[in-house]
């Protein structure tokens, strides 16, 4: 996936999410970075299947009660949830003709789900990583601190 020009590595993480951990790395934050507006509540898409309907309706609350999903992620999450409608019809289709099937001169070819099936995983993969939601990109993805810096026993050990 192509970054900025020049540029190499992990993706720069949003400020918001650097204030909101803190700022760990004690780094001069960017203060012009543009804000588009945190996602409350969003209804999916009409044209959206069945399968990616499901998943929209599983995934939306929880990108908007973590306070992920901005104005300008949607469209990510629309494609997460369309690749994976896309995922499920393929799996079906080679569930029920299977791996191989007759082509058109009647020799067995691959199945062209296998390649959909393919694609919508690798789309499900680049999309649910901006959305963190994989494990490797999860961890990159840090909440607001807990009260207290997060050591139950500095309470202890201070007095």
């Amino acid at each position: 996936m192509a970054g900025a020009a020049g540029r190499s590595g992990r993706r720069p993480k949003p400020t918001a999410k650097k204030e909101l951990a803190g700022n760990p790395g004690k780094r001069a934050l960017n203060k012009s970075e543009p804000d588009f507006g945190l996602v409350r509540n969003i209804h999916c898409p009409i044209w959206m299947g069945d399968d990616g309907r499901v998943l929209w309706e599983t995934l939306a609350p929880l990108l908007c009660r973590e306070r992920v999903l901005e104005a300008t992620d949607v469209q990510n999450l629309e494609v997460y949830c369309n690749a994976y409608d896309q995922f499920r019809m393929a799996q079906v289709d080679v569930k029920e003709n299977g791996i191989t099937v007759a082509g058109a001169t009647g020799g067995v070819v691959k199945n062209p789900a296998l390649t959909a099936l393919k694609e919508a995983t690798a789309m499900m993969a680049t999309y649910g990583g901006m959305l963190g939601l994989d494990p490797s990109s999860r961890q990159r993805i840090m909440g607001k601190k807990p009260e207290g810096g997060g050591n139950p026993f500095a309470v202890l050990m201070n007095g």
